[in-house]
């Protein structure tokens, strides 16, 4: 028969009651036994002289049996007593143990409950906290610090989820659309006899359609190796990779009629320099992308704390305030509709750069300006050590151009 834990703990507290009294009887037992008994034989004739008795000192054989008898009396009236006395005190124990381990597991009987009413689907009952600090509160406290990281993990499991189902749908129109084209190319040509001009235009059409899906391919890959994690991680200087990417995209801003401004101090953070680079690549070209003419493009690097910040501003069309957050997920743009496939871009910019951030333990925080455009912080967290880094350009001359308006991402 399997007990329950009350039981084995009343058990157990009624054996240990029930060998304390036997040890006491017994050992009450032995003493009375080793010591002699005293006996005083006093005058049969009454008082003496001074009004005391007197005592006769008895025979030394008369002294011995009376002592014998005196202890087997005593020692025979003992032994039940004691018994009876055993058995009232065992009971009453077991009772009380019955009770006093009822009272001390009730708060486990109590987690238990809460623990079977619990699933998947209700994560929000809590086991309640007993006083006074104890061992059983101190339970209660790490099986609700456990339920709270479950269900942390539930809901971070269900959003990405929702996130790989709304990602792998909007990849497959992406990818769909340039081979619907390339296949109505191809059977519209191939419908005759066409000419040598018909097939280079169908050529044409296919080496556009297999270009973008191979852009496509490529932006997913990079963000799929951002979501992973880094790999080999090394001392690198965000003022130094900015400095790089801006030097890259002076030519663009010039001919769009950007105008760049940039301030380039010092900040070290540890991580894969590729990834790193593809970070700030993606943010200036997104702020350059989707600006407009004679627009401007604000840069900053520096350390706060025991972080490295990166913060880029950039003008464009005027995006809804709560509309900002949606830009950071995959094929997304301006109101929350998709990338239309003719695009230049492929709307998977803020969303690798989202996945670098997370990957390297930082942290994106992205607000629409009043006047149109982005306002993007990102931080990281600070290297100490020195990292070597080429010449960083501090600051950027105006440029000036004209270029048509650009989408808002």
């Amino acid at each position: 028969m399997r007990l329950t834990a009350r039981a084995r703990l009343a058990i157990l507290q009624t054996a240990l009651v029930l060998a304390a009294g036997a040890a006491l009887t017994g050992l009450t037992y032995l003493l009375m036994k080793r010591r002699p008994a005293l006996v005083t034989h006093l005058d049969p004739d009454g008082p003496g002289p001074e009004g005391t008795l007197q005592a006769i000192p008895p025979q030394p054989q008369d002294l011995r049996d009376l002592a014998d008898q005196v202890q087997a009396d005593t020692l025979s009236a003992l032994l039940p007593q004691a018994g009876l006395a055993l058995v009232v005190v065992t009971v009453l124990a077991a009772v009380l143990a019955w009770l006093v381990a009822g009272r001390v597991l009730r708060p486990i009987r109590v987690i238990s409950s809460a623990a079977r009413r619990m699933s998947a689907e209700n994560l929000t009952e809590r086991v309640p906290v007993t006083t006074p600090a104890d061992e059983l509160s101190a339970l209660a406290c790490t099986v609700n610090d456990m339920l709270d990281r479950i269900q942390r993990g539930v809901a971070e499991r269900d959003r990405i989820l929702d996130s790989q189902r709304l990602f792998t749908a909007n990849a497959a129109h992406e990818l769909r659309t340039p081979l619907t084209t390339a296949r109505t190319a191809i059977d519209v040509t191939l419908d005759g006899y066409p000419s040598r001009d018909e097939l280079l235009a169908m050529a044409g059409d296919v080496r556009d359609a297999v270009a973008h899906m191979q852009r496509v391919l490529n932006g997913l890959l990079l963000l799929a190796r951002s979501q992973a994690g880094t790999g080999t991680r090394e001392a690198a200087d965000l003022a130094a990779l900015t400095a790089a990417a801006l030097d890259t995209a002076e030519e663009q801003a010039a001919a769009a009629g950007i105008a760049i401004r940039a301030r380039l101090r010092p900040a070290l953070v540890t991580g894969e320099p590729v990834l790193l680079e593809r970070l700030v690549g993606n943010l200036v070209d997104n702020a350059l992308r989707y600006n407009h003419a004679d627009g401007r493009l604000t840069v900053e690097t520096y350390t706060a704390g025991a972080r490295a910040v990166l913060r880029i501003r950039n003008t464009g069309r005027e995006i809804a305030p709560e509309e900002a957050q949606a830009l950071l997920e995959p094929f997304v743009h301006g109101q929350g509709t998709r990338v239309r496939t003719d695009s230049p871009g492929l709307g998977l910019g803020l969303s690798i750069v989202r996945a670098i951030t997370h990957a390297h333990q930082g942290h994106l925080a992205i607000t629409a300006r009043p006047g149109g455009g982005l306002d993007l912080t990102i931080d990281l967290p600070h290297h100490s050590r020195p990292a070597p880094r080429p010449a960083a350009v501090t600051a950027l001359p105006a440029s000036v151009g004209v270029a048509g308006e650009g989408r808002a991402r």
